[in-house]
């Protein structure tokens, strides 16, 4: 399988309700977003005549615009953690989420938003969200090209 990667960084801050240890408070990370793209071959196995599967600076636009200007040093918390913290609702960057914040929904966000921006003959193959330098969350798709 031929395919492209092209990593992205951002802060965000964010705190799991109900978790029952630290990352119930409100603390930050450094983000490393892993975003790999393949595309349709031709019948013969080639790719289109340009070469590419998507250009890299494309790809850097589209995941900049539609992912990384939302999440960059903005807040994430979930409208259940508002409840139980109604003085925190009036953080300025604050974006509300029906689900938990976690690494893991954040990536299914980031993947259904992709999805939707990426040309028909472009297929989003794999997203790693690093939430540390040992820990990320992965989805890969299941289809092949």
């Amino acid at each position: 399988m031929l395919q492209i990667t092209k990593i992205f960084r951002f802060e965000t801050a964010h705190a799991i309700h109900g978790y029952p240890g630290p990352c119930s408070n409100l603390h930050g990370h450094s983000y490393r977003l892993h975003v790999t793209v393949a595309r349709q071959r031709d019948n013969d196995g080639r790719l289109p005549p340009t070469g590419f599967i998507m250009d890299f600076k494309q790809l850097k636009r589209l995941v900049n615009h539609g992912i990384v200007s939302l999440f960059d040093h903005h807040t994430i918390l979930s409208s259940a953690y508002l409840v139980c913290h109604p003085p925190v609702a009036a953080i300025s960057n604050l974006w509300i989420w029906e689900t938990e914040p976690t690494a893991e929904n954040m990536l299914l966000y980031i993947r259904d938003s992709l999805q939707q921006q990426l040309q028909p003959d472009v297929v989003l193959r794999r997203l790693r969200l690093f939430e540390t330098d040992d820990s990320y969350a992965e989805w890969e798709e299941d289809k092949m090209c």
